[in-house]
């Protein structure tokens, strides 16, 4: 079975065997087959949809060896501001409990590279850690810098700087204050890749660092989406074709195709509903595009291939979706 990093899988169910506190707010699963048998195959960057319990849909990065079929494991940081995700995961799993999940799917993929420079904003390291393990096993040379609001609060941080010395810069901000990035990241050699995961602040900080050169070098993913209200203010009504269903729809200022979709009571699936995750990727057959998403790379945005139905809008008349 190949890693699934495309829309959607089929769901299947895991059995938590272990929850643990790796840092302060962290909770840690490790999940296996409820009939012991091995898990689906995946690769550095992909992440699992779970299907709560609780009726919510959340994505986590899978944070373990992808060579080891036996087991899973994620790491969810508890927000208290969030909307019920995290603090379910936190409150009420337990050990033997089973979930359901579709996935593994991959909107970070972790392309080949003569070096890595890896940078991590708290619990931004999830995806990076497997990146990490595939380099090392490959022999490629590689850096992280790793940047938290406390040490306590930085998983793994320890472990990795204990494993790794000299090649792990741990950087509390209580400690060293705000990040500097230009004076703990040099810049990047020929065939070096940047891969980057945190929050706005320092994805934003680390592409103005680079400057011209972070497009096709710098490879980042967001847990939240970039829009904007200002951005929101700015929309326009538009029309899509559904080219498999033959079906025109108008899509209001203040409704999403896939809001429109729902309505209209098209059969269509969603996660986060806010560009962040990938699950309503839908193919553009014809037309522009104004993309809202955090997961197309420019390029990717440029050959206008694909978009996300749940934010990103048509511009003008002609745009034509596969659905």
């Amino acid at each position: 079975m190949s890693p699934d990093t495309g829309k959607n899988g089929s769901s299947f169910q895991v059995e938590v065997g272990s929850i643990r506190t790796p840092a302060a707010g962290v909770a840690e699963l490790v999940l296996v087959d409820p009939a012991g048998g091995a898990l689906r195959p995946w690769e550095p960057g992909a992440h699992l949809d779970f299907h709560l319990p609780n009726g919510l849909v959340r994505q986590y990065s899978l944070t373990s060896d992808p060579a080891d079929t036996g087991c899973y494991r994620v790491a969810v940081l508890r927000e208290p501001d969030g909307r019920g995700g995290s603090a379910y995961v936190h409150d009420e799993l337990r050990a033997g409990d089973v979930l359901t999940c579709t996935g593994p799917r991959n909107n970070f993929v972790f392309h080949p590279a003569a070096a890595y420079r890896f940078v991590a904003g708290g619990i931004g390291i999830t995806p990076l850690v497997p990146m990490i393990e595939s380099a090392e096993q490959a022999a490629v040379p590689w850096t992280l810098a790793y940047f938290g609001r406390t040490a306590a609060s930085m998983a793994w941080a320890g472990e990795l700087a204990a494993r790794f010395p000299g090649r792990v810069l741990v950087r509390p901000d209580d400690v060293f204050g705000v990040p500097d990035l230009a004076a703990v990241l040099p810049d990047p050699a020929d065939g070096e890749l940047v891969y980057a995961c945190g929050p706005h602040g320092l994805l934003d900080a680390l592409a103005a660092r680079l400057g011209d050169r972070a497009r096709g070098v710098l490879h980042v993913e967001r847990f939240a989406p970039i829009a904007t209200e200002a951005s929101a203010a700015e929309r326009q009504a538009f029309q899509v074709t559904l080219d498999r269903s033959g079906i025109e729809l108008e899509v209001p200022a203040d409704k999403s195709i896939l809001e429109v979709m729902e309505e209209r009571g098209i059969p269509v699936i969603s996660s986060c509903r806010e560009g962040t995750c990938g699950t309503c990727e839908t193919a553009v057959l014809a037309g522009s595009v104004d993309h809202r998403d955090s997961i197309l790379t420019e390029d990717e945005r440029a050959a206008t291939e694909t978009m996300m139905i749940c934010c990103s809008r048509g511009i003008g008349a002609g745009l034509v979706i596969d659905a």
